[in-house]
């Protein structure tokens, strides 16, 4: 079998940011690294936002909607704290994360009209296979 080889580009850059107050700033970074821990399950196993946010809306917003929060299948997850991550309660393999993934693509299409798109990219196959 013949593997396709994508290519990566890399950037860097130069920026130039207006001073301001060190103390000010750090407070600010640590006032959103607390809003970042108070909304998101970062204290489980996830792969962060699984899904796009689609134009004008938010991708959390609609699942939640839909009712799918702590819904899973096997140990897969839709995080009750953050509808658009999947946790892995301690045993989720590719393959019920990968159906987790379907199914509220599914739903969320069905009940809003919304196709929702991947954020997260899947390399392989939930097989082994590559």
């Amino acid at each position: 079998m013949q593997r396709t080889v994508e290519k990566e580009w890399f950037a860097g850059g130069y920026f130039r940011l207006p001073h301001g107050d060190q103390t000010e700033s750090r407070q600010r970074i640590k006032q959103l690294l607390a809003q970042r821990v108070d909304s998101q399950p970062l204290n489980q196993p996830n792969a962060g936002s699984v899904f796009r946010n689609p134009h004008g809306d938010y991708a959390a917003r609609l699942i939640e909607a839909c009712g799918l929060k702590g819904c899973s299948i096997g140990g897969a997850m839709v995080s009750p704290k953050h509808a658009n991550f999947i946790v892995n309660t301690g045993n989720a393999n590719a393959t019920e994360i990968e159906a987790l993934m379907k199914m509220v693509q599914d739903r969320v299409k069905k009940e809003t009209g919304v196709e929702l798109i991947p954020e997260v990219r899947i390399i392989g196959d939930a097989r082994g296979h590559s």
